[in-house]
């Protein structure tokens, strides 16, 4: 499969930058999801558009097992501050965390498997909106699940780029590789009133500070050190002028964990906190949207996933994957099928290194033909299983 994807070397980059010259943001990928759809009806697959709005699911193969391949199609409101001839032709949109390339190989996956006899069926989701959510807080994946992505299958991949690894190195392992997320907004209410007379208010700005020394205390004082667990504060916003104490201040962050058996006690915890405000003489409201739970790779996928890497890129260039409490939706799909998501090192040789999500984040092409022939070679391995 390594051979076959470096003879469409030239494909992959040709999808890659053109994806990456006119990114489109959230659901709103209509360019992006035409081409893809298109391409793999040249290819012979059976093809679903509009899955989950703007999503694509197509399948090849009779009978068997069902293995699927997911790839995220969508970029993120960054302006881009790349010179190449590839940056974007689309200001305030940018893609800046390897979409467009996990799109490419994708579809070059698909071509190569679309040549194979194949013991089974392969399944490819090229999902929007994994970057953010729409007005009732649904990702991509979510949204595409309610529509049937997932039916029957068997196991289920993934791949992301990895800025900081070399070209040619593989990370995998077994458990949990990135957190479950919720994000929190709160309101804390007192009794406003001019600057000079605080006596004459419950200052919300007083209550706030012990509220914060709450919620920063709850990971270190109230949630077992062996879980890993957050609690952020990401914003502040209250009072309109220096010599009036308002009546409320609003605050909002994150949590992430990485056992779902802490979750609700986090939510707990931060109540607790928000509580303060009431023991001093004001009060509050809060509310939780949830975002999503954490990814967790199974271990026989992942021991796949890692015995195809040794031995289609040799055993030294195969590492652990650095564990995050950073949010992917992929662990969405996880709670419906057995799967793992593994990372591909495309670290620009003699470049200064971006990270993901930077205005200036690229990444080394020739990562492209590896990528996609780990796709097509572990999802063929899977159908070959008993």
């Amino acid at each position: 499969m390594l051979k076959q994807s470096h003879a469409i070397s030239e494909e992959l980059i040709e999808w890659r930058r053109d994806f990456h010259q006119h990114p489109e943001i959230g659901f709103e990928l209509h360019r992006t999801s035409k081409i893809v759809a298109e391409e793999l009806e040249r290819m012979g697959y059976r093809v679903r558009r509009g899955v989950g709005k703007t999503g694509v699911v197509a399948e090849i193969g009779e009978g068997g097992k069902v293995v699927a391949i997911r790839a995220d199609m969508d970029a993120l409101p960054i302006l881009e501050q790349n010179e190449y001839e590839y940056a974007s032709k689309t200001p305030g949109a940018m893609h800046a965390c390897g979409h467009d390339a996990h799109t490419a190989m994708a579809l070059g996956a698909a071509l190569l498997l679309s040549k194979e006899k194949l013991p089974g069926r392969v399944r490819f989701l090229f999902q929007p909106c994994e970057e953010t959510t729409d007005e009732e807080n649904k990702s991509g994946a979510q949204r595409m699940l309610a529509e049937g992505a997932m039916d029957g299958v068997d196991y289920v991949i993934a791949q992301h780029v990895d800025p900081a690894q070399p070209v040619g190195t593989i990370g995998i392992n077994a458990g949990p590789c990135s957190g479950g997320v919720d994000n929190w907004y709160g309101v804390i209410t007192g009794k406003g009133g001019h600057g000079a007379h605080p006596d004459q208010t419950i200052d919300p700005f007083h209550l706030l500070a012990h509220v914060i020394l709450g919620l920063n205390g709850i990971v270190s004082r109230r949630i077992n050190p062996f879980e890993p667990a957050v609690v952020s504060i990401g914003l502040v916003n209250g009072g309109f002028t220096e010599n009036v104490i308002p009546d409320h201040v609003n605050l909002s962050g994150t949590l992430r964990y990485a056992n779902p058996d802490i979750h609700e006690p986090l939510r707990e915890e931060i109540r607790r906190a928000f509580d303060i405000a009431k023991t001093m003489g004001g009060d509050y409201e809060l509310r939780f949207e949830y975002g999503g739970p954490p990814m967790v790779n199974d271990k026989t996928v992942s021991d796949v996933i890692e015995a195809t890497a040794r031995e289609m890129l040799g055993s030294e260039k195969v590492h652990e994957i650095e564990k995050t409490l950073g949010a992917e939706d992929f662990g969405v799909f996880l709670d419906l099928a057995p799967g793992a998501m593994f990372t591909l090192g495309t670290q620009k040789r003699g470049h200064e290194e971006y990270k993901l999500h930077h205005p200036k984040f690229d990444l080394d092409e020739r990562a492209l033909p590896i990528g996609t022939a780990m796709l097509a070679e572990t999802a063929k391995r899977f159908l070959g299983r008993e």
